[in-house]
């Protein structure tokens, strides 16, 4: 790698260690889980707590359970708006360790550093540790995030566990109260940018052997759930020109959606999940169910796929005789990442000896919601394992920690508010 000064060496470090000990509040023993609000992630948050006012910040939390520090600008800028950075502490079942967490902890460890030189800047550095991304427990996203750019959605605190509990009633058995979320939203007055330091998920950095990258983009996304209805019948004795079979009516539109979604770079189609419903070895399927996802960097590639993946669905439908419904469960426009902001962690990458890649982001991320409030920005740091994320094998290494910190701490030297 190329030479990093020792000061951020010790930061990655420091950031490594701390994800390793993060991992240690978990649901269960074999693996790594911590689900919004369980004693475990309010665990996690105690610690975070502990690592921020070690490193010179004020903390405090909001009624989402956000843990919020704070790094005071120098005398005479206490007023400035904030560049806020951080992502979350949630996981997935089973998920990995720098998932989100990378995001917290890296910021924390550079203000360390600062603190340590008794540095300050002309403008507060605000490190939010949100509470929840995931959405695994109540099968809501995004929640602590929306709940910073005032977009929470009161509806999902009727959101049932799998033991009943109502995500209302956890919010306030954590100590919080449910009814002044709204009252938490931070006007865009305090928010100069926010900028999400966060693991690709992918294996572009890696297999270009690159450390970090530049976001362009936060891909938007539609989600649909389809049914097939054909008409079930005996394996042995329907000719195959008669049959009106409901899996390979859903096999053949799984097999367009790739052909479809193959033509462009940065849109992706995907069939997630698959069911032939009370199929048997001797049948012909009558039912199937299916999922579709569809994203691209470009809304207009995106909304163009799936209007031409609609149109497909309705000739397969009419040649195969099935009937096939569509749902759409989800529909989220992409969100492009500030250009001055890219720019500035172009010059940081390029100013710590790198090659600077920008490349779109297929996964979703708090960004996504701050961008209702401010601009907004994202660095790439390098998976291992052929880029693979929200999975036990997930991985990072030290040294790109350290480049990490080097072009974060970079960008923040740099910042024009």
């Amino acid at each position: 790698m190329n030479d990093v000064p020792g000061q951020f060496r010790h930061s990655g470090r420091q950031a490594m260690q701390w994800a390793e000990q993060l991992a240690q509040h978990s649901e269960a023993a074999d693996m790594l889980t911590r689900t919004y609000l369980t004693g475990e992630h309010q665990a996690a948050a105690r610690q975070l707590v502990e690592w921020m006012e070690q490193a010179g910040m004020t903390v405090r939390r909001d009624n989402a359970g956000n843990v919020i520090g704070r790094y005071d600008a120098r005398p005479g800028c206490e007023s400035a708006p904030a560049l806020v950075t951080g992502s979350h502490f949630d996981t997935v079942r089973n998920g990995g360790k720098y998932d989100g967490n990378l995001g917290i902890v890296l910021p924390v460890a550079c203000i360390a550093e600062w603190h340590r030189q008794g540095r300050r800047f002309d403008f507060p550095v605000e490190v939010i540790g949100f509470a929840e991304e995931e959405g695994v427990r109540f099968k809501a996203t995004l929640l602590g995030s929306r709940t910073v750019a005032g977009t929470f959605d009161q509806a999902v605190l009727e959101n049932r566990d799998s033991a009943g509990l109502t995500m209302r009633e956890a919010i306030r058995a954590a100590g919080f109260d449910p009814e002044r979320i709204a009252a938490d939203a931070w006007p865009r007055t305090a928010v100069a940018a926010f900028v999400e330091v966060h693991i690709e998920q992918g294996p572009l950095l890696l297999n270009e052997d690159l450390p970090v990258g530049v976001v362009t983009a936060i891909s938007g996304a539609t989600r649909f759930m389809a049914e097939v209805r054909g008409l079930a019948g005996h394996a042995g004795t329907v000719p195959m020109h008669m049959r009106r079979d409901a899996a390979m009516a859903a096999a053949e539109i799984g097999l367009y959606i790739e052909r479809r979604c193959s033509i462009k770079p940065g849109l992706v189609g995907t069939m997630g999940m698959l069911e032939v419903v009370q199929g048997a070895a001797n049948v012909v399927p009558g039912l199937a169910t299916f999922s579709i996802d569809i994203r691209a960097e470009q809304d207009s590639d995106r909304l163009s796929a799936v209007a031409e993946v609609c149109a497909e669905i309705e000739r397969i439908a009419a040649r195969r005789q099935v009937e096939i419904t569509l749902r759409q469960t989800h529909e989220a426009s992409s969100v492009p990442c500030a250009p001055r902001l890219q720019q500035a962690l172009a010059q940081a990458i390029a100013a710590a000896g790198w090659p600077v890649r920008h490349l779109p982001s297929g996964a979703g991320h708090d960004a996504m919601a701050l961008a209702a409030i401010a601009d907004v920005a994202m660095l790439f740091v390098r998976c291992g394992n052929g880029g693979i994320s929200h999975h036990p094998d997930e991985t990072m290494t030290e040294d790109d920690a350290a480049i990490a910190a080097q072009v974060f701490s970079g960008l923040v030297e740099q910042f024009q508010p």
